[in-house]
């Protein structure tokens, strides 16, 4: 396609607006503070006496000395690096610079490769910002990158954002000697890792400048022929009216109320006392994201016979009701009805969660894995469920060992027996789904501040088929899948050796409602907890937690199909926990109580529980140890999940007997009906902890299923 040239002057506009609103709101929310009262005297360098050594960085130490770190503070960011800390620094040489300074000029922004030719300082400042905050990640109390640190697989991020809160990613070509920076930044090849006493250097051939721009600036390029490769993705996204939405950044009303001190951050009256002896914190944003995942062109000209420019959204709606994958929907061109083919098939692709590469899945405490020693050595499946956008949709993400690579809905044959492996065995072609091209080399293109957009091998389709696949499954959903929030606001397991991120408690509803799909009472202190680094035996080694008088109403993702499903609830017990009444329905106002209330201390030494820990020897023994347990309404912990303080142990062998599965109750369940799982304190007492980890459906066809009894994976 060729460029217009009537629409290149307001592109250049939009890319001046996004660079002056993304200063702009970087500069309210950087930290105010820096502390000098330890500057270093000894021979060895910091990280700014390093770079004033060397003419080669003056100009980025002049800049240095020139851009605040925040506008409530005069210090700059040359004080910054010159005090205790731990900052990875990717500095640009003088001639990184003036080659950015042409690119300037390129774009329409000056005249001439000077800082004298900007006619307006606003600009000239929010470029000089752009260069010194995107070269720095301040690693808090302990972490810096040098490269043997770095992420190991093309598109993974680190695991902190940068000064301008925007997460770099890494990509190594076949030259093992080559690393770039979000695939376009070349680090010099002999300059790098130069130790600091307060970090560590990394000199660039290029200034990193990430664009500051949407999904929906993304989708625009490709309509206005400025990209192409996903046109036809672009085009059926604007026909159902998500443009708008995909352009969302933040909540500035929630931005407004922290800012001024109206959401109350870390204190010891509102925060959870940590383990580490410190408290919780608030979030510090409201962010939207989203991942969008995308046939490619390609893929629509080989379907329906057109070139990408051609194809409108009507051809993508035959196609999609030729193949019969949405019979209850409606045809027609009101594509934003949500009734309508074209607009359920697109939703189907969309999820309101930013996803990158390294967190479409969690790799943690599977069975057979060393998060340790092995990191990037897979072990058993783990996977997923999120919730789409449109209509209330599960998609399952899922990668193993033998999948090679992330995949959507992939329903592989599992060697889970009593003795098995928990491995794949195999895969039916028909079930093998879609692989997402995590490491995608022009992924990059397809970034931005508020998600991704992933290109699939394969369509994707909520089809009579996918259905039935998850409706013949159990689905085990960690309850931080429930919230689009805690993945936006980069809380959910990242960064990990960050104690500001690993106890996050979130607003009440009175004062803000922080959480969709979450209802907390007035008073009470609900805590994401990371406990990545203490090594329980949570999924995915996070877990939920909640102080005060708690009543907390939760809207559950929604079931396949319509059928019997047992709905269970899983805790780690132990005598800080408190007693529970759960309540279920559809009806938040008016739901009936789901049985007696629970002792949340009581694990499986308990006699109420049955708990018998297995022969391994006697299978008969142990099966109707299980069928005993769950006549008391109990399950064992998961064959699956290790115990990483008991090596080699599992949460169903774990010798505390502290993991359990509450079956919470057992009903028929409606996929157009939104559940909700209401769940309060019956004690006089504001100390007696919840704790959630994950949750369960699990279809009669599994759970009473004679012949092929539930396995204990």
């Amino acid at each position: 396609m060729q460029r217009n040239s009537n629409i290149i002057a307001p592109i250049i506009v939009r890319k001046l607006l996004f660079c002056l609103i993304a200063a702009t709101i970087l500069l309210l929310g950087c930290k105010e503070d820096i502390d000098t009262s330890a500057r270093y005297v000894f021979k060895d360098e910091t990280v700014l006496s390093y770079l004033q050594k060397h003419e080669v960085y003056s100009e980025y130490v002049r800049l240095l000395q020139l851009v605040p770190i925040s506008y409530r503070s005069k210090s700059t960011v040359y004080q910054l690096l010159s005090a205790r800390g731990h900052f990875t620094c990717f500095a640009p040489t003088n001639e990184a610079i003036a080659e950015y300074l042409q690119d300037q000029v390129e774009a329409g922004f000056i005249e001439e490769p000077s800082w004298d030719s900007f006619t307006s300082d606003k600009l000239r400042d929010s470029i000089m910002r752009v260069i010194v905050y995107n070269s720095i990640i301040d690693g808090g109390d302990e972490e810096i990158y040098e490269t043997m640190s770095f992420p190991q697989k093309n598109n993974d991020e680190f695991g902190r954002p940068n000064m301008n809160d925007i997460k770099l990613s890494v990509y190594r070509p076949k030259d093992p000697d080559s690393i770039y920076i979000n695939r376009i930044y070349p680090i010099n090849v002999r300059n790098r890792d130069i130790p600091a006493i307060n970090g560590v250097i990394h000199q660039m051939e290029k200034v990193i400048a990430p664009r500051d721009i949407t999904l929906n600036s993304i989708l625009k390029e490709q309509l206005e022929g400025y990209a192409d490769g996903y046109v036809v993705m672009a085009r059926i996204i604007q026909a159902c009216g998500l443009m708008d939405t995909l352009s969302k950044i933040r909540d500035e009303v929630y931005e407004t109320l922290y800012q001024t001190g109206m959401i109350e951050e870390k204190t010891p009256a509102r925060g959870l006392a940590t383990m580490d002896g410190g408290y919780s914190y608030a979030p510090e944003h409201r962010k939207y994201g989203f991942t969008i995942f995308a046939e490619p062109d390609e893929f629509w000209q080989k379907a329906i016979g057109k070139p990408a420019d051609e194809i409108t959204p009507e051809d993508v709606q035959d196609w999609v009701d030729a193949r019969g994958y949405y019979p209850e929907a409606t045809t027609g061109t009101d594509f934003k009805n949500p009734a309508n083919m074209l607009y359920q098939w697109t939703t189907y692709h969309v999820l309101p969660f930013k996803l990158s590469p390294e967190r479409l899945v969690f790799h943690y405490n599977e069975k057979g894995y060393d998060y340790v020693g092995s990191p990037y050595k897979l072990s058993i499946p783990v996977m997923e469920y999120y919730v789409t956008m449109g209509q209330r949709r599960l998609l399952k993400i899922f990668e193993s060992l033998e999948s090679n690579g992330v995949y959507l809905n992939r329903f592989p044959t599992l060697d889970n027996g009593r003795h098995g492996t928990g491995h794949e065995t195999g895969c039916d072609p028909a079930k093998v789904g879609a692989r997402v091209m995590s490491e995608d080399e022009d992924l990059d293109k397809r970034t931005a501040l508020n998600g991704y957009m992933y290109r699939i091998d394969a369509p994707i389709a909520y089809s009579e088929e996918t259905r039935n696949n998850l409706a013949r499954t159990r689905i085990r959903m960690d309850c931080m899948s429930f919230f689009p929030e805690v993945m936006n606001n980069d809380i959910r397991r990242v960064p990990l050796t960050d104690a500001r991120h690993q106890w996050v408690h979130f607003p009440d509803d009175a004062e803000y409602k922080y959480i969709g799909n979450l209802s907390i009472n007035e008073g009470s202190t609900f805590v994401y907890y990371n406990a990545y680094n203490y090594k329980f035996g949570s999924l995915c080694g996070d877990e939920v937690k909640c102080v005060g008088r708690w009543e907390l109403m939760f809207t559950l993702p929604p079931v396949p199909k319509r059928g019997t499903y047992e709905v269970r609830y899983r805790i780690l017990t132990n005598s800080d926990r408190g007693v529970a009444q759960f309540y279920f329905g559809d009806k938040p106002g008016s739901m009936p109580a789901a049985g007696i209330p629970v002792n949340l201390t009581l694990g499986g030494a308990d006699p109420i529980t049955g708990w018998i820990g297995d022969t391994g020897t006697d299978d008969d023994a142990d099966a109707e140890a299980d069928k005993q347990m769950r006549n008391n309404g109990f399950m064992k912990g998961e064959e699956s999940i290790l115990i990483l303080k008991n090596p080699g142990t599992t949460a169903r062998a774990n010798v505390n007997r502290n993991i359990v599965r509450r079956i919470v109750t057992r009903q028929t369940l409606d996929p157009d009906k939104t559940y909700y799982l209401k769940i309060k304190s019956v004690l006089d007492t504001e100390t007696a902890e919840f704790y959630m980890d994950h949750i369960e459906y699990c279809p009669k066809e599994i759970f009473d299923n004679p012949m092929h009894p539930e396995d204990i994976w």
